[in-house]
């Protein structure tokens, strides 16, 4: 076992493992780029293809808590090779898939191939870096993301115009194949003790005693809403409401997909410095409830500054997801963080294949303006459940200043 690596060899670690998680996120978030196809030329009402566009996150909901164990087991190297390699071949047989049944049916297939590199490449991050690092370096990897779906927006919208849903599927089958490859030569699996030598508090259920866990689980399914609306449907809306081609609209949808990735980079570094994670998702949580109320407003007044706050708003309804993982890994410790990683995403995943179809309805009968403004009730509900007083990080530094005053 491996339990010391250069500096240029961890980070290039990091590279990997965001480069892995971006690829298979092309895949999970990229149908929701078909929406526009399925619905002007086959014919789907948005409720309809917005199901569609949600089977790889359905797909994942399925597998994210096994593959947390299997990473607890085996290691972050073969799951996140394996993981690629299926969702990769799964995305092949969905685009050679001559009916929309199969389509849907192989996107559940590589959403629950998919869902190995969320619970292994947060455990490979975490496991190589300090705490003191933690908050950037998970904050970069969770890039991954918005990163993933920019890429998306940008290729897989025009590649469906273009080409057809069977050309667009081709995108993310062969960067799922390239990321198998790379993550196969290039990830060694960190350092963690045998169980067999572990003290009893990290094989402890932490669930149990605490509530701490399960809060910010619950606050993170409340944050994702609007993240899933705004991401999902920004498109279409840019497309359908605002007139724009499909290649202006993904344009914007990338430009806003990159800024929320430097907002993850910025929240990361900030709960840092500040020596805190969740008093950051506290704050976040407030900003995404005024930018998509601000939204909901400006977009029913017809304003043209509404495509500005759908930009503000993709920006800050995505930067909690970065610092709410790495609490979880935290609190969870090195022989559960896999499963408590997989809950969380198990959670946010499940929401976020209920939100297309569910918002998808009411746009059909009330609007975007209506959507926007339900939408803003979900991260002000998370405010007060946000666990401030169990924070990991200033748990960890008063233990580190009671053993320097001892």
């Amino acid at each position: 076992m491996v339990t010391n690596v250069s500096a240029v060899r961890r980070w290039s670690m990091l590279v990997i493992a965001l480069g892995s998680t971006m690829c298979a996120n092309v895949f999970i978030n990229g149908a929701a780029f078909l929406i526009p196809t399925l619905h002007g030329e086959r014919g789907l009402d948005l409720s309809r293809a917005g199901l569609v566009s949600a089977m790889p996150s359905f797909g994942m909901v399925l597998t994210l808590i096994a593959w947390g164990w299997v990473v607890d087991r085996v290691g972050e190297r073969l799951v996140l090779t394996a993981g690629a390699l299926l969702t990769s071949l799964a995305a092949f047989a969905a685009a050679w898939a001559s009916s929309l049944v199969a389509v849907g049916a192989f996107l559940l297939l590589g959403g629950m191939a998919a869902a190995s590199s969320n619970s292994a490449s947060g455990r490979l991050v975490v496991g190589w870096f300090p705490p003191e690092q933690r908050g950037l370096v998970m904050g970069i990897r969770q890039t991954a993301q918005p990163l993933g779906v920019g890429l998306g927006a940008l290729v897989i919208p025009r590649l469906a115009e273009s080409s057809g849903v069977s050309a667009a599927l081709l995108f993310p089958a062969i960067a799922c194949l390239v990321a198998a490859v790379v993550t196969a030569v290039g990830v060694i699996d960190p350092p963690r003790p045998p169980r067999s030598s572990a003290p009893a508090t990290d094989l402890a259920n932490p669930y149990r005693g605490s509530s701490a866990l399960a809060r910010i689980h619950a606050v993170s399914v409340l944050l994702v809403v609007p993240q899933s609306l705004v991401w999902t449907f920004s498109l279409v809306w840019l497309m359908t409401a605002h007139g724009w081609s499909a290649g202006a609209a993904g344009v914007m949808v990338t430009v806003a997909q990159l800024c929320g990735a430097a907002g993850r980079i910025a929240a990361g570094r900030w709960s840092d410095v500040m020596g805190s994670r969740l008093h950051p998702v506290r704050v976040i949580a407030v900003a995404a409830g005024i930018s998509m109320g601000l939204l909901a407003l400006t977009d029913y007044l017809h304003w043209p500054v509404a495509v500005f706050v759908m930009v503000v708003a993709s920006v800050v309804t995505v930067t909690d997801n970065g610092l709410s993982f790495t609490a979880i890994a935290e609190i969870a410790g090195p022989f559960w963080s896999g499963r408590a990683l997989g809950v969380q995403n198990t959670s946010q995943l499940l929401t976020t294949g209920i939100v297309p179809p569910a918002f998808g309805a009411l746009i059909g009968v009330f609007g975007f303006p209506a959507a926007f403004a339900v939408c803003a009730l979900f991260p002000m509900l998370a405010v007060p459940l946000v666990p401030v007083s169990a924070d990991p990080l200033r748990a960890s530094f008063v233990g580190e200043d009671e053993r320097a005053a001892g």
